[in-house]
């Protein structure tokens, strides 16, 4: 048959053409551009957006984005109307800290690495739909992100009916009843009825209504820097100065916003059962969130009228408490110690306050610690239990208060063991008296009216006792503590909030935006109050009615943006609402959700915690955000290293090293081809290498390799542009999938993508020749065409559908290698070879496709189909053995009967040269495996 008709594209693989050509064309078109209205069923595919640093993209990041891509065109091309943005995360603090850095401002600095990151991006010819682009610093933006905080601040959890409410509903419930049904989750200490309510002032009933509020004030420590004049985190905090400057810090209360997310724990944690997530990172959450059951009980202060709460999830070793902690924060410390330890306290605690939480925490073989001179009563047996505070006690977490145990718990023993504390033994012979026994399944000992009891057991006895002498009540406890959501910096969302004579109440959501203002110069407030404390003309407003108005001056933190930025892409045009329902509903939850585990616990959670807010104040009609998450693993870098010879400017090869003493140092990676350095490059690459001499194996500087994590400062980051320019877009986004399975973590070698861009251009000689241009033609495909085309149908549909996308790489290299083989020139082929292709490969495949004579694009082709008959094998080649020794094979139908392979086998002229003209004694058959000629 004729060639096809007419003659397209270029005679050879000039993949820079091709791909600039298409990328201007389906940016022209509009090709990826997503209706809300559609009568196909829906895909919603999510990268986790970038924050859009100023060092741009490397290898690395741009893993899941392809894999994401390559699912959601696979999705088009099986007729699903796909949603899959892009946008940026572009408040935060490292915007800030670079701004910073270079002098700039982070809106200049923003501004100027979203336009280098979307250049980049497109460069890879993802299928993004950038008329949803966001940017959570864009007041556009940010004004719904405020509007949802204040959803979150008028609004409280309705823990009888599971659900959260405007805050107008509880107001009504306490002008009615008072709080006798609703324990106040921020201080359980809180009763008062209907008529104690109606007559206290509107200040009063405010203060109340914050200790239900989901977004909410209260005190809170916080690390106060006066020399750097801020607050730092907590990881800016090394063994109690600043790690920017080595400053001292102190703990410092400031009233700070927070999440109630403690008030949805259990439907956080119901909400991982109906999820696909992997089980690594539903435990991660389920840790985070650490839900346990036991009792709080309460110990009478001796001498005193003061009493201490603790929660344990041990209530069976009660008789085994030998002292109390309490921590160094803790309310009571003051007024129970004793005038003799007085001094010896107030030094202990002022050791504490230069101590980071992380520190305290992580903290197991410095043991320290202070006695308080008081001592609390076992509200059981009347013993008497020394109180102490240590800074492994934390305030913030339980009551802030533990009952030690030492026979029982580590930390409690190596306590007693270094402040010489009796140890009681409740565990008989399983404590040894060297270590504790963390065992729950002992006979308990030494232990009153549960002696000889099983611990289990021990447990419910004890905390039926506690409540039924009232000393103590059945507890549900969470790990989780409530979500910090004030940063005291420049750049983020402004709070909507104003003070009226100190009271917070939310600005009309008319009035939203509240755009940050233009600064100049961004250092912190006085007394750790955020920068814009120091923007007087806009905190302070005009008085009205006498009341003195002023804004709040922290702002939000990075992961306000982020908590909710999935709803906008469905409806980002929209000026009247953040999400319309409409498309809420058409587009529901996230089908397939891709990014790192870094944010594994901070900003699912937070995300989950908003969809499930909004999920019950009726604007979303489902309750978690991402149906399916895959955690891309991380892309390391494959750093390179030379060895200078000490003390000289003299560089000696890797295998040589060992001759001399040698500083090892990191090289830019871009100036290594595989192992061997270009010396010249070296030596042009920083002024102080200019004159470096060097030791070379075989007239070659060969360098070690270490594989980490890609960073600025080893020089082993490596630039996607360099790779797309030298390689193609094509051969980066099928050499990225082709390292290993997308959530495992990978070493880069740039040396092994060659092998992927020959492939490619394997795959392109199927259709063009050098000399004759296209060769494509209309002839029908034989058996074995068919059956590789569906074998690899099969294949990578599969593989796609469960990301395993370095298996569908091999298949199509096998395929190509097999059509190759075929010589295959058959359009009826090649043209689904181009559709499976697109995936991956899309500028290759759209120029191919074009190249055939196709009219519309490949984008909107029909996904192949697989059809079984086309790899259903017709026969076999048996393997034949004579007396269990292999001799030849012969191809038989698969159809024929045992007596007609009898024959075949026996006619063989191999077989009957190993019967020398005996009769078999039998011949065993195996359909589909084997013959066995026994003689």
């Amino acid at each position: 048959m004729p060639l096809i008709e007419g003659f397209f594209g270029y005679m050879e693989y000039n993949f820079r053409q091709i791909e600039q050509k298409w990328q201007e064309r389906w940016a022209a078109t509009g090709a990826y551009t997503v209706s809300n209205a559609s009568d196909k069923p829906k895909c919603y595919v999510l990268d986790m957006f970038p924050y859009p640093s100023g060092a741009g993209l490397h290898v690395g990041h741009p893993l899941g984005y392809i894999s994401s891509d390559i699912y959601a065109r696979f999705k088009r091309l099986q007729g699903y109307n796909v949603l899959h943005p892009m946008g940026y995360d572009a408040f935060g603090l490292p915007a800030e800290q670079y701004a910073l850095e270079t002098g700039q401002h982070p809106a200049v600095t923003t501004a100027q690495n979203i336009k280098s990151f979307r250049s980049q991006l497109q460069n890879i010819g993802f299928c993004f739909d950038w008329t949803r682009e966001i940017n959570t610093s864009d007041p556009k933006y940010y004004k719904w992100t405020q509007y949802l905080f204040l959803q979150l601040y008028g609004s409280w959890y309705n823990r009888h009916a599971a659900k959260a409410q405007p805050i107008e509903t509880l107001v009504r419930i306490f002008e009615e009843n008072g709080n006798v049904r609703h324990e106040c989750p921020g201080d359980r200490g809180i009763r008062f009825s209907a008529e104690t309510w109606n007559n206290w002032t509107y200040e009063e009933q405010q203060a109340v209504l914050m200790e239900y509020r989901l977004a909410f004030l209260a005190y809170a420590e916080v690390n106060w820097c006066a020399a750097l004049g801020t607050v730092l985190a907590n990881d800016e905090v090394i063994n109690g100065v600043s790690e920017r400057g080595g400053h001292p810090v102190v703990k410092k209360k400031m009233r700070q916003w927070f999440l109630r997310i403690t008030e949805y724990a259990d439907r956080l944690l119901d909400g991982l059962e109906t999820v696909q997530f992997s089980e690594a990172m539903k435990d991660m959450q389920r840790n985070w969130i650490g839900k346990s059951q036991g009792a709080e009980i309460k110990f009478n202060v001796a001498g005193s009228m003061e009493s201490i709460v603790v929660y344990t999830t041990r209530p069976d070793t009660i008789f085994g408490v030998d002292f109390m902690v309490l921590a160094p924060e803790h309310a009571l410390v003051e007024s129970i110690t004793t005038d003799a330890q007085l001094d010896a306290i107030t030094e202990y605690r002022e050791y504490v306050q230069s101590r980071s939480e992380r520190e305290r925490m992580a903290e197991v073989k410095q043991i320290t610690g202070c006695f308080t001179g008081a001592y609390a009563i076992n509200p059981f047996d009347g013993r008497q239990i020394p109180i102490w505070i240590s800074e492994y006690v934390l305030a913030g977490y339980g009551t802030g208060a533990i009952m030690a145990v030492p026979c029982g718990d580590e930390r409690d023993f190596n306590f007693a063991r270094h402040f010489n504390i009796p140890i009681t033994n409740i565990l008989g012979d399983a404590f040894n008296g060297e270590e504790a026994n963390p065992t729950k399944e002992g006979i308990l000992h030494n232990s009153d009216f549960i002696t000889g009891v099983e611990m289990k057991e021990a447990m419910e006895l004890v905390i039926a006792k506690v409540e039924s002498l009232g000393f103590g009540r059945r507890q549900i406890n969470y790990k989780m503590r409530d979500a910090g959501f004030s940063r005291q910096r420049y750049w983020g969302e402004p709070f909507p909030i104003i003070y009226r004579n100190g009271i917070p109440e939310a600005i009309p959501a008319s009035e939203l935006p509240l755009e940050l203002p233009h600064v100049e110069n961004y250092r912190p407030g006085e007394e750790g109050e955020g920068p814009l404390a120091n923007v007087t003309d806009w905190v302070n407003l005009p008085a009205v009615n006498g009341s003195s108005l002023r804004r709040e001056t922290s702002t939000m933190p990075g992961y306000a943006g982020s908590s909710w930025y999935f709803l906008r892409y469905m409806d980002p045009g929209n000026e009247e609402t953040f999400c319309d329902r409409k498309a809420a509903d058409y587009w529901g939850q996230v089908d397939l959700y891709v990014g790192g585990t870094e944010h594994a616990v901070g900003h699912l959670l937070y995300s989950r915690l908003w969809t499930k807010v909004l999920f019950d104040l009726g604007y979303i009609g489902f309750e978690e955000p991402y149906k399916k998450l895959v955690n891309q693993g991380m892309i390391t870098g494959s750093s390179r290293l030379v060895y200078r010879v000490r003390g000289t400017n003299q560089f000696v090869s890797a295998g040589l090293r060992d001759k001399y003493e040698t500083d090892e140092l990191h090289v830019d990676v871009n100036i290594v081809d595989g192992l061997e350095l270009d010396t010249d490059a070296f030596k042009a690459w920083r002024p102080d290498y200019q004159f470096a001499t060097f030791l070379l194996e075989d007239g070659k500087y060969i360098c070690g390799t270490l594989s980490e994590k890609m960073s600025k400062s080893k020089f082993n980051t490596v630039n996607p542009d360099f790779l797309v320019e030298k390689y193609g877009a094509d051969t980066f986004r099928m050499y990225e999938m082709f390292l290993g399975p997308i959530e495992q973590s990978k070493p880069w070698e740039t040396k092994g993508i060659e092998g992927v861009h020959r492939f490619l251009k394997k795959a392109w000689r199927l259709f063009y020749d050098e000399q004759k241009g296209l060769i494509v033609k209309q002839d029908t495909p034989t058996a074995d065409e068919l059956k590789a085309l569906h074998k690899a149908i099969r294949k990578i549909g599969e593989d796609t559908e469960q990301l395993s996308f370095n298996t569908a790489v091999s298949a199509f290299m096998v395929l190509i290698n097999e059509l190759t083989d075929l010589k295959c020139s058959k359009k009826a082929i090649l043209e689904q070879v181009l559709v499976l292709l697109t995936p991956y490969a899309p500028h290759i495949a759209e120029e191919l496709w074009s190249a055939l004579g196709n009219a519309g694009s490949i984008l909107d082709a029909t996904y192949p189909v697989f059809e079984e008959k086309y790899v259903t094998e017709s026969d076999k080649e048996y393997p034949v053995s004579v007396n269990g020794k292999l001799r030849t094979t012969i191809n038989i139908s698969l159809d024929a009967p045992a007596e007609e392979v009898e024959k075949i086998a026996l006619a063989n002229e191999i077989v009957q040269k190993w019967l020398e003209g005996k009769t078999p004694k039998r011949v065993v058959f195996v359909k589909g495996k084997m013959i066995n000629i026994v003689v």
